[in-house]
């Protein structure tokens, strides 16, 4: 009889939406669930349902989850995809009594999920779907010291779903959920990339990279003249208006690496000295207590930090520089662990960038070999970029300071002249960065070249992939 009932309000339906009904219909003739709106629960509450019918939102956050999800990455069972298509299947067929459930469970439980997918779609796609300062900080202990070693240092908003729980009963909840797509140039590159690869691995690494774009910290925009350093692909690059420059680097060795953050470089400075990290005194240091041949081969002083005084090698043992009372600083020039130049920026972490007296490291093809800073394989010219506009005088004061050959006759006047001055000449030792130079130091394994706009993939040296593919595996793209 009940299957009879639900075929003649069908049809009255019908009949109404051609202009031949019979007139005001009921409440329970209006509603797409006929003559089961009398037994609906008033009590039940929904976004996505009234006693009139479903709403056509439902089904149009279906269709855009299924054709969205993958593109973003997104695994469409982690957002009940298929449970919200049963169901919304079960009400629009008017098929309660075939499956043997009630309306009252059906319709909550439909509207239960598909709120849950909103509004962990809108606030994954505009947050991230795990918090990266929370895991990666406390990942690695200190090498020679306690606690945990801070491996993300980029201010991040946390994760905030109470404006997307609002959106979810608004008129604009569509308009909402269109526009939750991470803005960045690099997510468009990283999606267009995986809309073209069928390689499963690939596909994998890209849908990582996709989540690192979601996190609400300052990203490098496009356009913006910057300094990128890609820990993962072991490269820096400076770009900005019509200049660009990409060079090799070294980074932090796995245990010691070198942490993602946002800065500025503010100066330079040519022959540096090197006060050496205490951290790096009672790893690599203090066991030569005592060895005078060992701070004289290294070009090391040691000072007494309340005095200013410089100390016999010999006089001062292990515990007196494990005392935290005594400081160890190489001197400048020729031979000095930073090279001939250090680009400073504000951090955390005493970490720069900087030359090297070890040149041949930028041959190997892993590069992770430092305490942390980052070693730049052309420093003469990072040096000029950072100054453009510089004249041909100021960048062969920095030439001659570094040893290196001049190209002007002043120059070269200069050098015939202090043929017999010590070296290292210190034409320039220290210059401001005007205006400063935005530095971001990031970890992503498939990135766009931002001289090229090409996607390039690197391995994951740091496990970082790997920690984040646990961290959000039920999210992730399956196939």
């Amino acid at each position: 009889m009940k299957k009879k009932i639900v075929a003649v309000v069908a049809g009255c339906l019908l009949l109404s939406a051609c202009g031949g009904g019979r007139g005001e219909l009921s409440e329970a003739e209006l509603s797409a669930f006929g003559t089961y709106v009398d037994s609906l629960d008033h009590s039940l509450q929904g976004k996505w349902f009234t006693r009139m019918g479903v709403s056509e939102d439902a089904d149009s956050l279906l269709t855009f989850l299924r054709n969205q999800l993958p593109k973003d990455g997104l695994d469409t069972t982690a957002f009940f995809v298929p449970q919200i298509a049963e169901d919304l299947a079960v009400v629009h067929k008017l098929a309660f009594d075939s499956v043997g459930q009630s309306i009252n469970d059906v319709l909550k439980r439909l509207d239960g999920h598909l709120t849950k997918a909103y509004v962990d779609y809108t606030t994954g796609q505009r947050y991230g779907f795990f918090r990266p300062d929370k895991v990666l900080n406390r990942l690695d202990y200190k090498v020679g010291g306690t606690g945990y070693a801070q491996l993300f240092d980029y201010e991040i908003k946390a994760p905030d779903s109470s404006e997307a729980q609002a959106k979810v009963g608004s008129d604009d909840r569509m308009s909402y959920l269109e526009a939750s797509q991470p803005g960045t140039y690099v997510y468009r590159a990283l999606k267009d990339l995986l809309a073209k690869t069928k390689d499963k691995a690939e596909r994998a690494k890209i849908a990582v990279n996709m989540e690192r774009c979601r996190w609400q910290i300052k990203h490098p925009g496009q356009q913006e003249k910057r300094v990128l350093v890609n820990i993962a692909a072991q490269h820096l690059w400076a770009v900005g208006g019509d200049s660009a420059l990409d060079m090799r680097i070294c980074c932090g060795a796995y245990p010691t690496k070198t942490p993602l953050l946002c800065s500025t470089i503010n100066y330079m400075q040519v022959n540096p000295e090197w006060n050496i990290p205490f951290n790096i005194i009672k790893t690599d240091v203090a066991r030569h207590g005592g060895d005078s041949a060992y701070f004289a081969r290294n070009r090391y002083d040691i000072v007494d930090r309340e005095t200013g005084d410089t100390l016999q090698a010999s006089e001062v043992g292990k515990e007196r520089l494990l005392s935290g009372k005594m400081k160890v600083v190489q001197k400048g020039g020729s031979g000095n662990s930073l090279g001939r130049i250090v680009f400073r920026f504000p951090n955390n972490f005493s970490v720069y960038l900087h030359d090297t007296n070890n040149r041949g490291a930028f041959n190997r093809e892993r590069r992770t070999l430092s305490h942390g800073c980052v070693r730049v394989q052309k420093p003469f010219e990072l040096a000029c970029f950072l100054l453009q506009g510089a004249d041909e005088w100021t960048k062969d004061q920095i030439r001659i300071s570094m040893d290196m050959r001049p190209v002007t006759e002043r120059g070269r006047e200069y050098v015939r002249n202090h043929a017999d001055s010590p070296r290292p000449f210190r034409l320039i030792s220290y210059r401001d960065i005007t205006p400063h130079m935005p530095l971001y130091i990031v970890y992503f394994t498939a990135y766009p070249n931002p001289t090229t706009g090409k996607v390039e993939l690197w391995p994951d040296l740091y496990d970082f992939d790997k920690v984040i593919t646990k961290e959000i595996g039920p999210f992730l793209l399956k196939e």
